[in-house]
């Protein structure tokens, strides 16, 4: 099920407001959704953006697309910034993790290597 973090829009005629939804890439915009994540109200100067930046967060490590106005929102809130540096993270430290395992490995054949005569 391809998931986006997208708008939906609520409000009346010329007053929109809209709310952070994860939904199913399928649905209707304004149709059925998984989970809502915040709002944004672009009437006031300047513009009302509440997002919880946790659930954010989380349905963007389990792979959820956002569309380009939610990530420029994601970007203004500095959630995008903390999600790639968190992604990189832990792609560096899954990185590192294979790395020891290889030298790990690497260590133990020599050792039967040089160690057990033929």
């Amino acid at each position: 099920m391809p998931v986006r973090i997208r708008l939906q829009r609520a409000g009346r005629k010329k007053r929109p407001f809209y709310r952070v939804v994860v939904a199913d890439s399928r649905s209707p915009r304004d149709g059925r959704f998984i989970e809502k994540i915040g709002y944004y109200d672009p009437i006031p100067d300047p513009a009302v953006v509440v997002i919880d930046e946790e659930r954010a967060i989380r349905w963007l490590m389990v792979g959820a697309q956002p569309t380009d106005t939610v990530k420029s929102l994601l970007s203004k809130l500095g959630i995008w910034a903390k999600f790639t540096a968190l992604k990189e993270g832990r792609a560096q430290q899954q990185e590192e993790q294979t790395q020891t395992e290889v030298d790990q490995t690497e260590t133990e054949t020599t050792e039967t290597e040089g160690g057990a005569p033929c």
